[in-house]
């Protein structure tokens, strides 16, 4: 790739002379910082990048799609491809679902509507990577296939197609509005012979994405066809229900032609609004020059020095993608499409695309340091959603809540900004927002705060909600304290405590717990439905906002160094399902995945400061690079990027909402903030190297920095920050008095007790075992409608019963939790001759006769998993007894590759040795058919005419490799079975 070198002279210029925010004063830049980004960065492996052009923040996104589908497929462009399907103006950056590529626009020689995806002749074009460049705001690429030389520049909401065909005869132009997700309503009109304009309404992720469209050409239409939907070319003025056209130009000089697009939610005006604002009668290279300045005045609110061509260009790298999302969705007359699909006005900026999930971590930190102003509009963008669609976003696109990820992690952005003095919005209102956030009973908050957590039968995910949930109430607590509410501090600081409730003091893990038990069989490599895209190694040390009392659970800081020290040289094997997400591996550290970005800097807790050195180094050197491939996972719309320009600075934000960065390594010789209120805090690292990675002191503007942490104040106030290097990993910052505390005092609360042992499905008897986590602590039980007593040793359960327990320290008492048990009948038995999946047990082998029903969440635990293989299942009465019918139950949710099986036998039996099937003994289903619906469909054998049967076997056959129509059919997916309860009358 060719990354193209601007003289400083000229972007000085244009800085100046253009519409963007004014410059900020120079560092030592040595050239322009653009010329350090490397756009494809991130575009081959997982990293789900695009290289195209966009603007910081910006509403348009125009870049090659060269891939229509599958996992690598999200951004539409993957390094290893080698054809272009053409150029649409929207994108996500670093996600993992698809959505977006809309209005796509092919230059090509022939009429040709098929997109060349089916390997037949189609308008696609081959490409190759030694003839494509790009830098920020550009994109250039020769297609092959027809010769034809590309460029691409864009403004926030507009851009600039720059097509140079071979030759005068034969430019043609698709406009594909089928390309990519599923299509609502469309339209293309020809308004005259330079313009078009239209709609495209898609439903994928977003479900009811409404974009508009404004196209203007620089030569006219001699004539344009439509799609009839057969590939049948039919010659009209305007074809509003076509999904297709192709252009002719005239243009008998061959000049380049030149394609101005811009895009709207709102309605055609706004984007020819947008369009004639922004560009107007603009030149092609007026536009990307504007652009490039526009990217380097904000690549500049960060200058790093360093002779290492790589790490500046990781760097600026990683700062270009903090600053691509979250998106401008707001047309030039500050009208935009809301949450409820409604049109409506602000005189903020309107933004879309909050990955908040993973951004609330180290973006929007980051946006706390170097994007102040737009800090307040993200908060006002929040803040309207909550009027528009009732809740502040989780992951919102497009006037969409998508209900994607876990937690309500606006809450954390917002109390982060309003305790670092961000407040140019409502904020009694928005108090009022982040309390709706945490009082709903979607997604298991109605357990959470009648528990104190999320029990696994009741929500997918439950351990990983109940500790995120804990970490966002403590935000909201921090937020009431500093406000003066004293009332929401209590509850909400209490709330933040609920982690204690899913702390395994045995395993010294965060688990599962199902029916007051905990889920079991255990194994914290296991990847399965009790955790968020993890196991339980990674999302054990989430604890972010009382990391000094989770240390406590651990039994100190040895013990948690212990644990760290073993999560790092673990076996970087997962168990359990397989999950795309958990790559960057370090023993079970995850560095492509969220949850574990804070882990390295743990060690500054327990005065192991040098650990965090060589781990954050590590990490530095390792899994970020310069190379298409060169993200460890996912971008995630500047949170892998966000954590890297931290970490390289030296320090990174472990527990937004408390204003401290804890102090980490430095990776640059100097790096220098210029911030919005005109300090500059500088960073200067002596001595430093591969060996000198260890800080041997530290000074704050001339003053021995003796701490391991820094504060959101100092940097905000500008000034100095000096590292002195060498290779001794045990000096500075392990004294007890250097390191970081995050610790809650206030309104402690009474973990719940559990069962430690007890089935709670039985047959003759089982004994009892109660326990808690917090020493010094009583526990009373009772059994049904008896009264609460001391429990002092295990009790015997000999039938169906309902144990009630809580315990007492003091004057602090635990909620009352109850556990239902079942006695199944002593005579029953099972045999299963085939292998459910270990993290769809439900229970063990006795689930399928345990009398328990399932929902249809199979989250919850209580369905077991077959994951391609049939069921075979035998159950045994204990003696011959006639029967009179069998019921089966099972699953079917095809999104998480759940399908009944194709067909399901009824086997009996007198001796368990010959079996025979009963009359119409084998029921046919159609699985294959694609349904969107998740059902429980329950198969029916009835009216056996016998003198008795002893046993009863059922065999359910699998479905095996996934239709072509599914997501998983590229992947070589494989269905599963799910079952549930085999009843027997």
């Amino acid at each position: 790739m060719k990354l193209k070198l601007f003289a400083v002279l000229v972007i000085l210029t244009l800085i100046l002379s253009c519409n963007y925010p004014s410059t900020i004063p120079e560092a030592q830049k040595g050239q322009p910082l653009i010329n350090y980004v490397n756009t494809f960065i991130g575009t081959g492996g997982h990293g789900h990048t695009y290289p195209g052009a966009t603007l910081p923040f910006g509403m348009m996104q125009l870049s090659p799609d060269t891939r229509l589908e599958g996992w690598d497929g999200c951004s539409g462009y993957h390094y290893t491809d080698s054809y272009i399907y053409g150029f649409s103006h929207t994108h996500l950056s670093g996600t993992g679902i698809s959505d977006y590529g809309d209005v796509l626009l092919m230059p090509t020689d022939r009429i040709n509507f098929n997109n060349g995806a089916d390997g037949k002749a189609g308008y696609r074009a081959h490409f190759s990577h030694d003839n494509e460049s790009a830098s920020p705001g550009y994109y250039k690429v020769k297609l092959d296939s027809t010769n034809i030389d590309v460029e691409l520049t864009v403004s926030l909401r507009s851009g600039i197609h720059k097509y140079q065909y071979p030759s005068k005869d034969d430019q043609y132009l698709v406009l594909d509005l089928d390309h990519r997700d599923k299509l609502i309503d469309y339209k293309i009109q020809k308004l005259n012979d330079f313009e078009i304009n239209g709609y495209r309404h898609s439903s994928a992720w977003a479900k009811d994405q409404r974009l508009f469209y404004h196209i203007k050409f620089s030569h006219p239409i001699s004539n344009i066809v439509y799609d009839e939907g057969d590939g049948v070319a039919v010659v009209k003025n305007y074809k509003f229900e076509s999904k297709k056209a192709v252009l002719r130009f005239e243009n008998p000089t061959n000049d380049p032609v030149f394609i101005k697009v811009g895009i709207s939610a709102v309605d055609e005006k706004g984007a020819r609004d947008n369009l004639y604002a922004e560009i107007g009668n603009k030149s092609f290279e007026t536009v990307k020059n504007e652009a490039e300045a526009y990217w380097e005045n904000q690549l500049n609110k960060i200058v790093v020095e360093s002779d290492d061509i790589d790490k500046k260009t990781n760097f600026y790298t990683a700062l270009y993608h903090t600053m691509i999302a979250p998106n401008r969705y707001q047309d030039v007359d500050g009208r935009y499409r809301g949450m409820d699909l409604n049109v409506h006005h602000a005189d903020f900026d309107y933004y879309t695309v909050f990955s908040l999930w993973d951004t609330y971590r180290a973006a929007h930190p980051l946006y706390t340091i170097i994007e102040q102003d737009r800090t307040n509009h993200f908060i006002n963008t929040f803040l309207a959603k909550y009027d528009e669609g009732g809740i502040m976003p989780m992951w919102d696109l497009s006037a969409n809540y998508t209900d994607c990820m876990i937690g309500y992690h606006a809450v954390p952005v917002l109390a982060d900004a309003y305790l670092k003095g961000i407040k140019d919005y409502d904020t009694e209102k928005a108090f009022e927002a982040m309390k709706h956030s945490a009082t709903r009973n979607k997604f298991g908050l109605e357990a959470y705060k009648k528990y104190g957590f999320i029990p696994v039968d009741e929500e997918s995910e439950s351990v990983s909600k109940t500790l995120e949930y804990a970490y966002d109430d403590w935000t909201i607590a921090q937020m009431a304290k500093a406000m003066g509410k004293d009332e929401d501090y209590e509850t909400y600081i209490q709330r933040a405590q609920y982690y204690k409730n899913v702390f395994d003091p045995e395993s010294k893990f965060m688990r599962g717990r199902f029916r007051n038990t905990w889920f079991s069989p255990f194994d914290p490599y296991e990847v399965n439905f009790n955790y968020t895209e993890a196991n339980a190694w990674q999302y054990s040390f989430y604890v972010p906002q009382d990391i000094n009392g989770f240390m406590n659970l651990l039994g100190g800081p040895k013990a948690l160094e212990a644990q760290l020290d073993e999560l790092f040289t673990a076996n970087s094997e997962t168990s359990g399902r397989n999950q795309a997400d958990i790559t960057g591996l370090i023993g079970q550290y995850a560095h492509g995945n969220e949850p574990s970005h804070h882990m390295a800097y743990l060690y500054n807790f327990v005065g192991r400061p040098h650990k965090t050195m060589e781990k954050v180094y590590d990490i530095l050197n390792t899994l970020y690079k310069n190379d298409p491939d060169g993200i460890s996972g996912n971008e995630d719309c500047g949170q892998m990027s966000a954590w890297y320009v931290f970490s390289s600075m030296g320090f990174y934000p472990v527990t937004p909402g408390n204003n401290q960065y804890i102090i980490g390594t430095p990776f640059f010789d100097k790096a220098s903030i210029n911030l919005e209120n005109g300090n500059v805090f500088t960073i200067k690292s002596y001595d430093l190297s591969d060996t000198n990675k260890y800080i041997e002191s530290v000074y704050l503007n001339g003053e021995n920095l003796d701490r391991t942490y820094l504060t959101h104040n100092e940097i905000m106030e500008g000034g100095t920050l000096e590292f002195y290097m060498n290779d001794n990993p045990a000096i500075w910052g392990s004294r007890d008095r250097q390191v970081p505390t995050t610790e809650i005092t206030d309104h402690i609360i009474l973990p719940s007790p559990y069962i430690e042992n007890g089935d709670i499905t039985f047959r003759d008897s089982t004994q009892v075992v109660l326990n808690t986590s917090e020493e010094d602590t009583k526990i009373f039980y009772a059994l049904n409608d008896n009264d609460f007593k001391l429990y002092e040793e295990p009790f015997l359960i000999t039938d169906n019963s309902e144990v009630r327990l809580y315990s007492e320290k003091g004057a602090l008492k635990s909620p009352t939790l109850t556990t239902p048990f079942f006695k199944i009948d002593p005579n029953l038995s099972i045999k299963l001759d085939s292998e459910y999946a270990n993290q769809y047990a439900a229970g063990g082998n006795d689930a399928l006769i345990d009398g328990i029903r399932s929902t249809k969440n199979y989250r919850t635990g209580s369905w077991q998993g077959y994951w391609n293989t049939d069921l075979v299942a035998t159950v045994d009465l204990g003696s011959n007894k006639p029967i009179e019918e069998v019921k089966v139950n099972f699953l079917r949710d095809q999104g998480a590759w759940i399908f009944y099986p194709t067909e399901v036998t009824c086997l009996v039996s007198s001796d368990g040795i010959n079996f025979n099937p009963i009359e119409k003994g084998t029921r046919i289903i159609d699985t294959s058919k694609k349904n969107d619906e998740i059902e429980i469909k329950t198969v029916q054998f009835l009216a056996f005419k016998n003198e008795g049967y002893r046993f009863i076997k059922i065999i359910a056959k699998k479905l095996g490799d996934v239709p072509d129509w599914h997501i998983g059919h590229s992947m070589d997916g494989k269905a599963w079975i799910f079952v549930d309860e085999i009843s027997i009358k």
